[in-house]
């Protein structure tokens, strides 16, 4: 631990290798900030999707929907056929069916608040809530088959598998997202390195012929951009965080968006970005340095 604290720390000396000012110090801490700021947003991003899928999932995991289609003299009978089924059902708490305003209120999004349900031939809705076990979905179809054959049972399941398979998707795909930003990061900084070095090699080749080990030269060039990549992250991720927290809320957004942003503790996540810059500095620097001193040679 110590020796890996000496690497950061390093001889002061030694940084006069290395360019106070330039391109590439700008070109490190602007790449090392423009990349954090887009981790922040890719981890806000997909820790809103996973709660957003995870919340639709959650919210139609205990219910089911039966709907009834059947000509207008039929509708009240197979209703109270359903309804009886259902509450003699084992594994369901509640079973009641919906009122002309509520499916009114459920069509509106896409049809208009005037929808006229009394000249359409609509399907009678019976909403369903379960226990946390829940119920036998094909053993409750063959008796509405039998009791009522315009019903037809949806437990939900075709839309929650969706959702969690997106949930997962974008939590991947955010995870994929970051290491790329890091990978990115770390070529920029390995370009800027080598740069850095091939521009001092007459300073490289005088401190050679005084007895300047390599590692000595590395030494300088690692602490340096480690530096400048750490201060650059976290420069770039407290704006992304700003930006994040002036996004939508979830009431603003109309609950599509659920709050593009992070929740609770989730805030200081973001905080693991400028120490991880520093650990992809550190290792992309010293890696270009030793490489370009072989070539030195």
């Amino acid at each position: 631990m110590r020796r890996v604290f000496d690497r950061l720390t390093g001889d002061k000396t030694a940084d006069r290798v290395v360019p106070p000012s330039g391109a590439t110090a700008w070109l490190t801490s602007f790449t090392a900030g423009a990349m954090a700021f887009l981790a922040v947003f890719a981890m806000a991003l997909s820790l809103a999707a996973g709660r957003l899928a995870d919340r639709w999932s959650d919210a139609l995991a205990r219910t089911a929907t039966v709907r009834i289609s059947a000509p207008e003299g039929q509708m009240d009978a197979q209703t109270k056929a359903v309804l009886a089924v259902l509450k003699t059902t084992p594994g369901i708490v509640d079973a009641r069916a919906l009122t002309d305003d509520e499916q009114r209120r459920l069509l509106a999004p896409w049809f208009g608040p005037d929808l006229p349900l009394d000249v359409l031939s609509l399907p009678r809705l019976i909403d369903v809530t379960e226990t946390d076990t829940g119920f036998d979905a094909e053993g409750l179809r063959l008796r509405l088959a039998a009791e009522a054959p315009g019903a037809v049972l949806d437990d939900h399941s075709r839309w929650r598998r969706p959702m969690v398979e997106a949930a997962s998707r974008m939590r991947l795909l955010g995870l994929l997202s970051i290491g790329l930003i890091g990978a990115t990061m770390a070529a920029m900084i390995t370009l800027a390195a080598g740069s850095a070095l091939s521009a001092n090699q007459q300073v490289i080749k005088v401190l050679r012929l005084v007895g300047a080990q390599d590692t000595y030269i590395a030494r300088a060039f690692v602490r340096r951009f480690t530096f400048r990549a750490g201060v650059g992250a976290l420069a770039g991720t407290l704006i992304g965080m700003v930006g994040v927290a002036f996004l939508p809320r979830m009431d603003a957004a109309g609950g599509f968006l659920t709050g593009l942003g992070f929740q609770g503790a989730g805030w200081l996540l973001p905080l693991i970005l400028p120490p991880l810059a520093a650990v992809v500095a550190f290792g992309a620097t010293r890696y270009a340095a030793l490489r370009k001193l072989r070539e030195l040679t």
